[in-house]
């Protein structure tokens, strides 16, 4: 990159040349028969069509030369930019209003071609300027911001003319084509701008403490153009664009006086309004997360003193009052369970939980007023939830639900939740997820009864992993839970993704409760001799172990591999293989099942994996693997003669470094397969096994 940096110079009229030709051949005026060929309706492995991927890295060489001449690429971009953008904004001159309707008044048959193609050519335009939003941001700043505002300022235009005079709704000659192509052009206005979030963040920075007229305008523009669009008479695809915008308004640039524009204030009294139409989900999610985001993250570049939280905090509280306010209706305290209509009840949960799981989500990384305020808000919500738990226990699909709420406020509030809450949540969970319920729920793999034990699970891992002693009168229940109600299920049956969340919850339980189970720490055993170290529950550690070591019997590559790592972290965190209880009674019979599945040949890609673990193992009492271990498994090892099990332990070398034990473990494996195979294609009676 450097070189080509120093010789830029001569080669900018052959990058300018190649620019202008990608800018051609992404335009169907300049490219029509060639573009028109491209299938636009198949989408491939990745999601794109034929010609969205050939969009998308002709973009690519247009992105890449504005990296390296970025003023050559803007002057030589933005004139083809803004032809088209003329055409699209002279539409307007074409408009016949009719009482409540208007109508394009464009109708000869040439003339809706060309209006097409000029349409598909500044949506693939306007993609390019979001693409190109990175190299007007950062140190470039300053030196580009007279390009940048241009571009911000035109597209603050076109998406104000496009809402102003609803373009997506007119009537034309050829609806099928002219109808999709104005929605398009409208949404892709939405998005370019969006992507310029970044800029307009920045602009907000340098314009905090000096005049910022210029930068209100353009959020303001920005705001009006893109509320109008929020309503459930808009196209998907447009009121979608115009979501996502307002969303990076508040979230990226987060200026102060947003939630004060009378735009904003509008999408607030829409959406708190019980009697209005209600969004599609995706939609109402993103508007909700959005409203949420301006009263809870922190304003952007002002310290804590001047956030004013304490005026702030009663609009987050008075929106998801609103927001759950049927929701809340439902609550157990109100109303007997037996008497609930339970179809309703499920129809609201299943609306409002997972905006409320957006919200938490959205706010979980930041500061600690933050999501003290969003609990505060949440509190009556997260209790109606709690009550409404055992009701809806034999519907998994409502449970799924309810445990995705619950595990999102375990990962972002559980100290705002306080241990007292958090505790009564964990005994519900516990008291109502017996053997026989989680039987029914694994049973039918891949089913929504089995992501509800997975996500119970994931909760429990949040739980035993919190440092102190809030939570640890838990542990006896929750190992319980893991080896005598789960794993007795799942130990004989494939189940890999309940199977793979209980041994994670496992893994969690040991690393992080390392001293529920050993009084003393690794170093501490280390130097006082590890035959000294004291040990409880004894019996809950051999149990785990004996399932760990269980799972490397079993085919499934996953879980082998994740058990494996997990083994091998407890021994580099804790001195697994040296307690003294593994060291006795577990080590050599975990190296002997990891051998046994390198000699199978049935995980094959981990032979470096398991030999490396095997050789951790080993190197705890070198003497004793090689003196006691190795005799004694080659004595066992099946449909090989005395004189071959003689030269394999001739063989197999006395090695101590990791790179020649592994190469010792190798040859072994690959002799004594070798041996059987010899063996097993001669007469019977030739070797005397």
């Amino acid at each position: 990159m450097c070189v080509l940096q120093y010789r830029i110079p001569q080669y900018k009229d052959a990058l300018v040349l190649l620019l202008r030709e990608v800018l051609n051949r992404i335009q169907f005026r300049y490219n029509q028969a060639q573009l028109e060929e491209l299938d636009d309706e198949t989408l491939d492995d990745d999601q794109q069509t034929e010609w969205q991927r050939y969009l998308r890295q002709s973009l690519e060489v247009v992105a890449k030369v504005m990296e390296l001449l970025p003023s050559h690429a803007f002057a030589t971009f933005f004139p083809v930019l803004q032809e088209d953008l003329d055409v699209y904004l002279g539409l307007q001159q074409f408009i016949v209003t009719s009482g409540r309707s208007q109508r394009l008044n464009i109708t000869a048959e040439n003339d809706c071609r060309r209006l097409h193609c000029a349409l598909r050519d500044l949506s693939s335009l306007l993609q390019a300027v979001g693409r190109l939003a990175a190299y007007f941001i950062g140190d470039v700043f300053t030196a580009r911001f007279s390009d940048a505002l241009a571009v911000v300022e035109r597209l603050v235009e076109v998406t104000c003319y496009g809402s102003q005079i609803s373009l997506y709704d007119l009537e034309t000659a050829v609806p099928s084509v002219l109808k999709p192509d104005l929605i398009d052009v409208h949404a892709q206005s939405l998005a370019a701008l969006q992507a310029y979030s970044h800029w307009l963040a920045q602009f907000y920075n340098e314009v905090q403490r000096h005049n910022q007229s210029r930068f209100i305008s353009l959020v303001t523009s920005t705001m009006d153009a893109t509320t109008p669009l929020i309503t459930a008479k808009v196209p998907e695809k447009l009121l979608l664009s115009a979501c996502h915008l307002m969303l990076s308004m508040a979230t990226t640039v987060r200026p102060v006086f947003l939630v004060t524009l009378p735009a904003v204030q509008n999408i607030f009294n829409r959406i708190t309004e019980s009697q209005t139409r209600r969004l599609p989900q995706e939609a109402h999610m993103l508007v909700c997360r959005a409203l949420s985001n301006m009263l809870l993250l922190p304003w952007s570049n002002l310290p804590e003193s001047e956030q004013q939280w304490q005026t702030r905090s009663s609009s987050p509280a008075s929106l998801l009052a609103a927001l759950t306010r049927h929701y809340r209706l439902q609550s157990t305290a109100n109303q007997p369970p037996h008497r609930l209509g339970l179809e309703d009840t499920k129809a609201v949960l299943h609306q409002t939980l997972p905006v409320l799981r957006d919200i938490v989500d959205s706010i979980s990384e930041e500061s600690t007023k933050s999501r003290q305020i969003c609990y505060q808000s949440l509190q009556e919500s997260v209790q109606v939830s709690l009550g409404l738990f055992p009701v809806f226990i034999q519907q998994p699909d409502v449970t799924d639900e309810m445990l995705s709420f619950f595990f999102t406020l375990f990962q972002g509030l559980r100290v705002q939740m306080g241990v007292l809450f958090t505790g009564q949540i964990i005994h519900t969970f516990l008291s109502m997820f017996t053997r026989e319920q989680l039987a029914a729920s694994i049973l039918q793999e891949g089913s929504a009864g089995c992501r509800v034990v997975e996500k119970f699970l994931k909760i429990l891992q949040v739980v035993v992993q919190e440092p102190g002693q809030s939570f640890k009168p838990f542990l006896p229940s929750i190992i319980f839970l893991c080896m005598e109600q789960v794993y007795p299920i799942v130990a004989e049956r494939s189940s890999p993704d309940v199977k793979a969340e209980m041994f994670e919850l496992l893994y969690q339980v040991l690393h992080h409760n390392w001293r529920y189970f050993f009084k003393t720490s690794a170093l501490a055993s280390v130097q006082r001799g590890l035959a000294e170290e004291a040990m409880e529950n004894e019996a809950q550690f051999s149990a785990a172990m004996q399932a760990f070591g269980q799972s490397f019997l079993q085919p499934d590559i996953h879980i082998f591999k994740q058990n494996l790592s997990y083994l091998e972290s407890l021994n580099s965190k804790h001195k697994l293989y040296h307690r003294k209880l593994f060291r006795t009674s577990m080590l050599f019979h975990f190296i002997n099942v990891l051998l046994q599945v390198l000699l199978h040949k049935s995980h094959d890609l981990l032979q470096e994996e398991i030999a490396l673990a095997v050789y951790n193992m080993a190197s705890v009492d070198f003497g004793a693997f090689y003196s006691a271990f190795m005799p004694e498994f080659l004595n066992g090892c099946q449909s090989v003669d005395a004189n071959q099990r003689a030269v394999l332990c001739r063989n197999f070398k006395l090695e101590r470094d990791l790179p020649s034990f592994t190469q010792s473990v190798h040859r072994l494996v690959n002799d004594l397969h070798y041996y059987r195979l010899c063996n097993s294609s001669l007469p019977t009676g030739t070797v005397k096994l």
